[in-house]
C-alpha cells in the first residue's frame, strides 16, 4: 500500500515517536484516525539531514499531513542544537528592552524568525512558543523562559517573536494560559495551586489577550489550578478554556493540553480520562508524550470524531509550504543579517548564545 495515499481527517491526539527512525509501532499509531499530530524532543534529533528525513516520512503518511509541533524557545529549551542557531533565553531581551525597547523589539523579531526559519527547514511545521508567562522570580519551571515581569513587554517581545515565526512561514503558540508564572511549583512533577483571585490573576492574561488581538494561532493552558476561579486545571476546566478563552477573550484558534502526562494532570485520572477531560473543557488537541503505552490505552478505549471548527483551526498549524533547505537558508543575506544580530546581543549581554548544551526535559 502508498502510505502517502492515505487520506484521514487530522484526529484529536498529539503524540511523540520513539527515536529517530520510525517503527512499524510508530506508524500503526500514526494512521490511528484519533490521531492529528506528532510532537518531536532532543531524543528523536541526531543532525538535519535525519530530522528532515523523519518529518517527510511522518507527513507522507497521511492526507491532510500530520501536524510536527516542537517545544524550541531557545535558552534551555531549545530541541535542536547540532546545526542550529543557539537562541538567548527570552529573558535577555526583556533585559534589553529594559534600556532599548525598540532593539529587544527587533532582536525579537530576529530570534522568532531563526527559530522559525530553521525550524521549518527541517519540516517541523510549528513551535510551541512564545512563553507568555510572567516572570514574578519565583517559578521552578517558567524562569527565564518568561520575557519580563510587566505585561506590556511581555506582549511587546511576544508579539515581535510571532511576527519573525510568520516572517519565517511559522505560527505561533502562546503558552502557559492564564498564567504558569506565579506559582513555585513545577506542574512536571506537582500539582501547582496559584491562590490568587480573579483579579490578581488579570495582568497575567494581558499578555494572551493582547495577542489573541493580533491574530496568535493557539495557545496551550497550564496545568495549575486557581481554586478562587475553579477547582479544575485550566487544562481541564470549561470555564478557563470555554467561557474565558472562547467567550470573553475571542479566540477562534488552536487550544493545545499541556503533556496530559504530567503530574498536573493527574487529578483527571488515567491517560483516556485525561485526554477525554481534556476536550470536553474545550481543547482542541490533547497531548500525550513519552509513554507510548499510555498512547495505546487511548487509542484502544477512545473513539471521537474530530469537530469541524478544530479541523479548520488545525490547518492554520501547517507550516508554509516549500521552504529552503537548511543549507540554503543558512546562506540567505535575511538570515545571515538576523544571525548576526542576534549574535551581538550575546556578545554585549554576557554570551548568551551559548546556551545549556543539555536538553531541558521540562519543556512546554
Amino acid at each position: 500500500m502508498n502510505l502517502a495515499s492515505v487520506h484521514l481527517p487530522l484526529g484529536s491526539l498529539m503524540i511523540d515517536v520513539v527515536g529517530k527512525v520510525l517503527t512499524d509501532a510508530d506508524r500503526r499509531r500514526l494512521l490511528h484516525p484519533l490521531v492529528g499530530g506528532v510532537i518531536v524532543f532532543t531524543r528523536n534529533f541526531e543532525s538535519a539531514e535525519q530530522m528532515t528525513a523523519l518529518t517527510h516520512e511522518i507527513h507522507a503518511l497521511r492526507h491532510p499531513h500530520l501536524l510536527i509541533g516542537v517545544d524550541h524557545e531557545g535558552g534551555r529549551v531549545q530541541r535542536f542544537r547540532t546545526g542550529f542557531t543557539l537562541i538567548p533565553p527570552m529573558r535577555a531581551l526583556g533585559e534589553v528592552y529594559d534600556a532599548h525597547p525598540q532593539r529587544a523589539r527587533l532582536l525579537a523579531r530576529d530570534a522568532g524568525y531563526v527559530m522559525g526559519a530553521e525550524l521549518r527547514a527541517v519540516g517541523v511545521d510549528f513551535s510551541f512558543a512564545p512563553v507568555l508567562d510572567l516572570d514574578y522570580g519565583g517559578s521552578r519551571v517558567i524562569g527565564d523562559r518568561a520575557f519580563h515581569a510587566q505585561a506590556k513587554t511581555v506582549f511587546e517581545l511576544a508579539h515581535a517573536v510571532m511576527l519573525g515565526l510568520h516572517d519565517a512561514g511559522m505560527s505561533a503558540c502562546g503558552k502557559h494560559f492564564p498564567g504558569h508564572g506565579f506559582v513555585t511549583a513545577d506542574s512536571h512533577v506537582d500539582i501547582p495551586v496559584d491562590p490568587r483571585s480573579l483579579a490578581e490573576i488579570a495582568p497575567d492574561m494581558l499578555p494572551f489577550r493582547r495577542m489573541i488581538e493580533n491574530g496568535m494561532a493557539a495557545v496551550m493552558p497550564a496545568h495549575v489550578i486557581y481554586p478562587k476561579v475553579d477547582a479544575a486545571p485550566a487544562g481541564f476546566s470549561t470555564h478557563w478554556l470555554t467561557q474565558v478563552l472562547r467567550h470573553e477573550m475571542g479566540f477562534e484558534g488552536v487550544i493545545f493540553s499541556d503533556d496530559l502526562s504530567m503530574e498536573g494532570a493527574s487529578v483527571a485520572g488515567d491517560a483516556a480520562a485525561r485526554a477525554q477531560a481534556a476536550w470536553a473543557a474545550g481543547c482542541d488537541m490533547a497531548l500525550i508524550c513519552n509513554h507510548p503505552e499510555r498512547v495505546d490505552e487511548v487509542l484502544a478505549r477512545t473513539k471521537r470524531e474530530t469537530p469541524p471548527t478544530s479541523l479548520i483551526r488545525f490547518a492554520r498549524m501547517h507550516g508554509r509550504p516549500h521552504p529552503p533547505s537548511l543549507r540554503h537558508l543558512h546562506e540567505s543575506q535575511r538570515f545571515m543579517t538576523a544571525v548576526h544580530h542576534l549574535a551581538g546581543l550575546g556578545e554585549r549581554d554576557g554570551d548568551l548564545l551559548l546556551s545549556d548544551p543539555t536538553e531541558a526535559a521540562r519543556g512546554a
